[in-house]
């Protein structure tokens, strides 16, 4: 079992994949001793709510950039595994930093459950997150869901020439895209976070809609983009100011 420090054990003792990502930390910090300063896992089975057939999103901190095992992909025992590996600072940069894609991002700064955290590194992660969007303004929100608006207006009409072309697989895979960009705009107007892109699509209602009613959606977004000062349409001189 991973010494976890002043963390408290393994709080799903009968957990298979719990088990595995132990046994993982166990082997990482024997073959890394002096460069592991805190091992995670997010998704699922940080919330606890994992199944079988679930994977297992574990993340390797370091104490400089290069150290530790490489990143990667495989199945153990029947199981996905998701290993990360990132340094400190760089981790605690991202965490410091907000983007489009931070509804779909912030949960793994915020829920991170620690097998390996002697100095409390997580906590720093999530303060860091936490401050920086208390930092935060409305039109710093408002400025990112226009750019997220605009990717998803860009893969919306992607997926209606498909269509038009009779390129059923083509126009799915791009209405799924497009559903999960438009689902981002909402995140980032409410600032509200997802675990992934079908929770952000079954949270925001996104997930059954057709054509006509993404685009419906996307033009409310516009509307509200223009009423907070954020207009995602412009003139040449407006763009390049």
């Amino acid at each position: 079992m991973a010494d976890n420090g002043a963390v408290p054990s393994n709080p799903y003792p009968v957990n298979p994949r719990w088990v595995l990502a132990e046994d993982i930390t166990d082997a990482v910090r024997r073959r890394y001793p002096a460069e592991v300063q805190a091992v995670g896992v997010h998704g699922s089975l940080a919330h606890g709510d994992d199944a079988d057939g679930s994977d297992v999103d574990l993340i390797v901190v370091t104490f400089r950039a290069g150290a530790g095992p490489h990143p990667g992909s495989r199945r153990v025992d029947g199981v996905i595994v998701e290993l990360g590996v990132i340094a400190g600072e760089d981790y605690l940069g991202y965490a410091r930093t907000l983007s489009t894609s931070w509804p779909l991002t912030a949960d793994q700064y915020l829920t991170t459950k620690s097998l390996y955290d002697p100095r409390g590194w997580y906590d720093r992660l999530r303060d860091a997150h936490l401050a920086r969007l208390a930092e935060a303004n409305g039109g710093e929100f408002a400025s990112l869901a226009r750019t997220a608006w605009c990717q998803a207006e860009t893969t919306y009409a992607r997926a209606i020439r498909l269509a038009e072309r009779y390129d059923t697989a083509g126009a799915l895979l791009a209405m799924g895209e497009a559903r999960v960009s438009a689902a981002l705009v909402e995140g980032l107007l409410t600032r509200t976070y997802f675990r992934g892109g079908a929770d952000a699509m079954a949270r925001t209602g996104l997930g059954d809609t057709d054509l006509t009613e993404l685009g419906r959606r996307l033009r409310t977004q516009a509307d509200e983009l223009a009423r907070r000062g954020r207009p995602v349409d412009a003139t040449v001189a407006e763009l390049v100011t």
